[in-house]
């Protein structure tokens, strides 16, 4: 799977009802394949998420456990 950094997360991203610039997300959870944002606009109070997708193959893991 694809490791989100510090360095990945977006900046500044319009908000989708108003346009107000946001300067980061309030959630990031990770997932297989993909990262999701929930974005909260501090100018209108509309909150959405925004889903980025990788398309990359998983790394398939050895099981942690017998």
């Amino acid at each position: 799977m694809t490791r989100a950094n510090i360095g990945d997360i977006p900046k500044q991203n319009p908000c989708a009802q108003c346009g107000a610039p946001i300067p980061s997300p309030d959630w990031i959870e990770p997932g297989e394949g993909r990262v999701s944002y929930l974005w909260k606009c501090h100018a209108c109070g509309y909150r959405f998420e925004a889903v980025a997708i990788f398309h990359e193959h998983p790394i398939e893991h050895p099981p942690l456990a017998a």
